[in-house]
């Protein structure tokens, strides 16, 4: 017997061991891992960065399976967290369920944190010393997240634009084509257009642009409409427009400290990119600037964040 019970204490001895890096990794990836079993307080929440805090209260209804909307940065950020588990059953607009789950512990943090960044932004600060998000998981493709791989008819070769309109502006030198005999990846749609990422001719390059959906030929894919931010915001310090956050960050042009944008959503890869819209050599387009290069925006003021609850 007391020999069953050394081979039962050594097996769970082993067992905590090999659980608790799982465990240990898996807190990782939450901004604050225990936001729904304890208060939080207002000095531990002034040590993060505002933009964090946005993710950290919209953490509390995402573990309640919050539907964020399709091209929102909430859900850029949370469909690459493994933990995160989207309620199919409501709608980007009814969140009853969601809502009912958030226990009155869960509230009040909600809205202590919501109290602080409404005192950064009368501040005008960003809190920019404070903690930033945690690292998201490794992938072997260092793609944007959000992006699923679509299965389009092959042999087609689709012109591809930096923004949902013919008069948009095209790189390439107006060329940019994406084959459909490669790996395709998309996102969503934005009023017939996809918005997809694939593999450019030169290899090693990958880009995010729109696709005309009447110009694909086969059955189309199965994807939600996307929501954007829309705000008009400025370009802090100067930097550089790329259509490929992927690998080489290419520049598609450069914009200067001051230059009016329009602020889309944020997507997040190894870093995290501010998705923007801005005029290139006459043309409408749409491009990622490294995050922090932005303005606070005017929906920030406004407190348009999908977990509103």
């Amino acid at each position: 017997m007391k020999k069953w019970l050394g081979w039962i204490l050594i097996g769970s001895l082993i067992l905590g061991c090999t659980l608790l890096p799982a465990v240990a990794g898996m807190e990782s990836m939450y901004i604050i891992p225990d936001s729904d079993s304890r208060l939080l307080t207002y000095q531990e929440l002034w040590e993060y960065k505002y933009d964090t805090l946005l993710y950290a209260f919209n953490e509390i209804y995402a573990r309640h399976g919050y539907k964020f909307e399709t091209g929102s940065r909430c859900y850029n950020w949370f469909m690459q967290m493994p933990w995160y588990s989207p309620n199919m059953n409501e709608s980007s607009s009814d969140h009853h369920t969601t809502y009912a789950q958030v226990t009155t512990l869960e509230q009040k943090n909600v809205d202590l944190i919501k109290e602080v960044r409404a005192e950064m932004r009368a501040m005008n600060t960003t809190n920019p010393k404070g903690k930033g998000l945690p690292t998201p998981p490794d992938t072997q493709v260092d793609k944007p997240r959000g992006f699923s791989y679509v299965q389009l008819k092959a042999g087609q070769k689709l012109p591809v634009y930096a923004a949902p309109s013919t008069r948009a502006y095209r790189a390439n030198s107006g060329k940019a084509m994406c084959s459909t005999n490669g790996a395709v990846y998309a996102m969503g749609w934005d009023n017939g257009w996809m918005l997809m990422l694939y593999e450019a001719s030169s290899a090693g390059q990958y880009r995010v642009g729109y696709v005309d959906g009447s110009a694909i030929k086969g059955t189309l894919p199965a994807l939600d409409q996307l929501v954007w931010d829309g705000s008009v915001c400025e370009v802090l310090t100067a930097t550089t427009l790329t259509d490929d956050p992927a690998l080489t960050g290419k520049s598609l042009t450069r914009l200067a400290a001051g230059t009016r944008v329009t602020y889309l959503t944020s997507m997040f890869n190894s870093t995290e990119w501010d998705y923007i819209e801005t005029i290139v050599e006459g043309k409408t387009a749409r491009g990622f600037v490294p995050h922090g290069t932005l303005s606070i925006t005017e929906t920030d003021v406004d407190e348009f964040e999908e977990g509103n609850g």
